[in-house]
């Protein structure tokens, strides 16, 4: 069995292909586009377009797929986090617009659950916002989150994503946030599959929802959206683009070409028209596989686990016990990924497990994942 195809593009550049058994993540490059996606944005170069009716149409192909009042294509996730904010601070206010970062004069805090800070939240104070936790890393109240809630707060942000923790739920967050007049925005970057979330949180109440368009929807990588009540998009629409006004929005460095934009388009089109059961059966099947082949080797304990809370699709998950002899967590994953094609696998020795993703897993990998899991587990 032999590793993946090396594009000359990436020969040329002494760059080799990977096995991505990681999820999702950036730093493997997001997900494979479908020819449809690349045939799209291969049309869409050839041709110039007004941006911001570009931007429009595409926006409404958002707000259909989100079951929201207005969308946009944004520059990934992390710039949607910054629009949400930066729209939360301003309004719709073109002076506004202009002053950020300087927040002066504005609503300026951004309440978050303290269980939910994560390296990522930068984006959300990157328009000149502070960040107000509450609660502990482990568990929060209702009343605390009042509590956070003052005169100057612009929302309240809440993070959805695998082991990161609810604290009182998006829908308690949502009671509380409104009952107080305070809008409620929503990371959830790589909440998709199930295709349900696209609507889910927006139908909970929440005011905007982010997600990563290069993820599970299998747009460009360097492509997200954002979604939610027209006023607050509207607002984020202003400090986005502002192509025909005489003002810079904070979101300038984060424009979307034309080509990601009809990319986008094209992803979430195909996205939710397809067969998530198919999906899923495929990801099960490659999990069964290497499960089955990993069986019976001392002090490795192998279960397939599925919990969207914390894993993306079925994966297995190895765990190890006092009978393994192996090498250790760490320098099993630097052997995956020191060999030819290199491999690179979830999970960490801080967790005391690897796990098998296998959304990014294509046909016939799960073979070459399973022979050299086998032959690194059983070499001591």
């Amino acid at each position: 069995m032999t590793g993946p195809e090396w594009p000359e593009v990436y020969r040329k550049l002494g760059v080799a292909p990977i096995i991505n058994a990681q999820s999702w993540v950036t730093a493997l490059g997001g997900s494979i586009m479908r020819p449809e996606v690349l045939r799209a944005m291969d049309e869409a170069a050839g041709a110039y377009v007004d941006m911001m009716q570009l931007n429009r149409a595409a926006g409404e192909v958002v707000a259909r797929s989100c079951g929201a009042e207005q969308g946009l294509v944004t520059a990934g996730c992390s710039a949607a986090q910054v629009l949400m904010v930066a729209a939360c601070m301003t309004g719709q206010s073109e002076s506004n617009v202009e002053q950020l970062p300087d927040a002066t004069g504005m609503k300026d805090e951004v309440v978050i659950f303290k269980g939910q800070r994560n390296r990522y939240d930068k984006a959300f104070v990157t328009a000149g916002a502070t960040l107000v936790e509450y609660g502990t890393a482990e568990s929060a109240t209702p009343e605390l989150l009042d509590e956070a809630i003052n005169e100057n707060t612009a929302c309240v942000a809440f993070v959805i994503a695998a082991s990161i923790n609810r604290g009182v739920g998006l829908e308690e967050t949502v009671r509380v946030a409104h009952a107080r007049g305070v809008p409620v925005i929503v990371d959830a970057a790589a909440e998709v599959p199930p295709r349900a979330n696209l609507t889910k949180f927006h139908k909970i109440g929440a005011d905007m929802v982010a997600f990563s368009g290069g993820k599970g929807i299998g747009g460009p990588q360097s492509a997200g959206l954002l979604a939610g009540k027209a006023n607050l998009m509207e607002a984020a629409v202003m400090n986005s683009l502002n192509l025909h006004a005489p003002v810079a929005g904070i979101g300038r460095p984060m424009k979307v070409s034309k080509e990601n934009i009809v990319g986008l388009v094209t992803a979430i089109e195909l996205f939710t028209d397809s067969d998530e059961g198919i999906e899923w059966d495929g990801w099960q099947s490659k999990a069964n596989y290497v499960a089955e082949r990993l069986g019976g080797i001392d002090g490795v304990n192998v279960v397939i686990e599925d919990d969207p809370n914390e894993r993306q699709g079925p994966q297995p998950v190895l765990r190890f016990d006092d009978a393994y002899e192996g090498p250790p967590i760490a320098e099993i994953k630097t052997r995956l990924e020191s060999d030819d094609p290199a491999i690179f696998v979830g999970g960490a020795e801080a967790r005391g497990e690897i796990s098998i993703v296998m959304v990014n897993v294509r046909d016939g990998e799960e073979i070459i994942i399973a022979d050299r899991l086998i032959e690194i587990l059983r070499s001591e």
